[in-house]
C-alpha cells in the first residue's frame, strides 16, 4: 500500500532506499516473468500506485502523487485504457487535490468511484509522521480525516459513506456490487467492516487484535482476503496499542489472510515474515497473488508471488530488483495491472504497468 496509507506503495520503498541504494532497472519486463506477455507502461513519473479495474475493464482508477506536477499528495486518477495501436493511456483527477486521498475502487456501475480523503478535515495535505520519534520504524498513519466518498468520472462527489470519528478507508466492492469492504478504527482497533450500499448497514467482520487491512472480495464473491498483523507477545501488544493511540501502525510484519466473506473462518495462509501485502484472489477464486520481501533481509525487494490456499505451491512471479507490487486481474482474467519501479531510470518513481497473463 506509496504508503502514506495503509493501502499505497511508494513511500514504504523510499524508507527502505534509506537502506541501500539500488541499480536502475531500465526494461519493462525481465527474464523468468514468464507469465506476462505484451507488458505495457501507462505511466511515466511521479508516484502512481494502487491501479485497479473498473467492472468492464475499460478504466483503471489509481493514486498520484507528484510534486513536480503540483500534486504534493496522493489523488485520485482515473483513465480509459488504450485499445488501439498507438493510443495512449491519458488519466484525469477526479479526486479535488485538496486533503489526501487513497484507496480507489469502481463501483459496479463503472460510472462512479470510491475512494477515501480527508479533505472535510484539512484541505491541506496531513503531515507525513516523524519516523526519528519512533527508533526510525517504519510506520504508517491511520489518519482519522479520512472518510469514503462516491464520486462520478467527472469528480463531482454524489454520496459520502462512511462519517464516523476515526480512519475509514482502504474500500473495496463486492463482484455483485451490493456490498462495500473497508477498513476502520471505529471500534478502537484496525478491524474490516463491510457495508450495504443500498441500506448503509455496517457490520464489523474482523476481531482479533491487529491490523486487518487491504481487503478484496474473492471474484465469486464467497470469500475474502486481506493482509494482517497479529501481535502475541506483551512487548509486541503494547507497541501496537501504543502505535494506535497515536493513529499508527507498524506494517513490517504482515501475513496473508483469508475468510468468508461475511468474515467466518478466518485462515492465515502466508506464514513467511516480514511483510506480505497487496493479496488478491486470481480469476479460480482458488490461487492467490500477493506481494512480499520475505526472501531479503534487508527489507527489499518487493516482489509478486503466487500461492494456494493452504500456502502451498509458492511461486515467484516478478523480478524487478526494486518494488513489484499491487497485483489485479480484469474481469475476464486475460490481463495483469501492477505497479513497479522498473524501468524508472534509476529515479524513485513507482508506475502502472499492464500484461497479459500467459498461464
Amino acid at each position: 500500500m506509496s504508503f502514506f496509507s495503509p493501502r499505497s506503495a511508494s513511500l514504504i520503498f523510499l524508507a527502505l532506499l534509506s537502506i541501500g541504494s539500488l541499480k536502475a532497472q531500465d526494461s519493462l519486463q525481465y527474464k523468468d516473468e514468464s507469465h506476462f506477455k505484451n507488458v505495457q507502461q501507462l505511466t511515466f513519473g511521479g508516484d502512481n500506485a494502487e491501479a485497479y479495474f473498473s467492472f468492464d475493464g475499460k478504466w483503471l482508477v489509481f493514486q498520484k502523487t507528484n510534486p513536480k506536477e503540483n500534486i504534493p499528495c496522493d489523488q485520485i486518477f482515473i483513465g480509459k485504457l488504450p485499445t488501439k495501436p498507438g493510443e495512449k493511456f491519458e488519466p484525469r483527477p477526479i479526486s479535488s487535490g485538496k486533503g489526501r486521498t487513497t484507496c480507489g475502487a469502481f463501483l459496479k456501475d463503472n460510472k462512479h468511484v470510491v475512494f477515501a480523503s480527508t479533505h472535510l478535515e484539512d484541505a491541506n495535505c496531513p503531515p507525513v509522521p516523524d519516523r526519528s520519534k519512533y527508533g526510525n520504524k517504519y510506520i504508517w498513519p491511520l489518519y482519522p480525516g479520512y472518510d469514503i466518498f462516491v464520486a462520478d468520472l467527472k469528480g463531482n462527489i454524489t454520496k459520502q459513506l462512511t462519517n464516523s470519528p476515526g480512519y475509514d478507508a482502504e474500500a473495496t466492492i463486492s463482484p455483485d456490487g451490493k456490498t462495500m469492504l473497508f477498513t476502520s478504527t471505529r471500534n478502537g482497533d484496525i478491524d474490516l467492516f463491510t457495508m450495504d450500499l443500498k441500506t448503509g448497514l455496517v457490520k464489523q467482520i474482523t476481531h482479533e487484535l491487529g491490523y486487518d487491512g487491504g481487503a478484496w472480495y474473492s471474484p465469486d464473491g464467497s470469500k475474502i482476503i486481506w493482509r494482517a498483523s497479529r501481535p502475541n507477545s506483551a512487548e509486541e501488544v503494547k507497541e501496537y496499542k501504543d502505535l494506535l493511540g497515536e493513529n499508527l501502525v507498524a506494517p513490517t510484519k504482515m501475513e496473508v489472510w483469508i475468510a468468508n466473506a461475511d468474515g467466518s473462518h478466518p485462515k492465515q495462509v502466508s506464514k513467511l515474515g516480514q511483510a506480505n501485502w497487496a493479496p488478491a484472489y486470481m480469476p479460480d477464486s482458488k490461487t492467490i497473488i500477493f506481494a512480499s520481501n520475505h526472501e531479503y533481509k534487508r527489507g527489499f525487494p518487493f516482489n509478486l508471488y503466487t500461492m494456494n490456499e493452504d500456502g502451498s505451491s509458492l511461486k515467484k512471479i516478478s523480478r524487478d530488483k526494486g518494488f513489484d507490487a499491487f497485483p489485479m486481474f480484469s474481469a475476464d482474467g486475460k490481463k495483469i495491472v501492477f505497479c513497479s519501479n522498473r524501468n524508472n531510470g534509476g529515479t524513485r518513481d513507482t508506475n502502472i504497468f499492464i500484461a497479459d497473463w500467459v498461464d
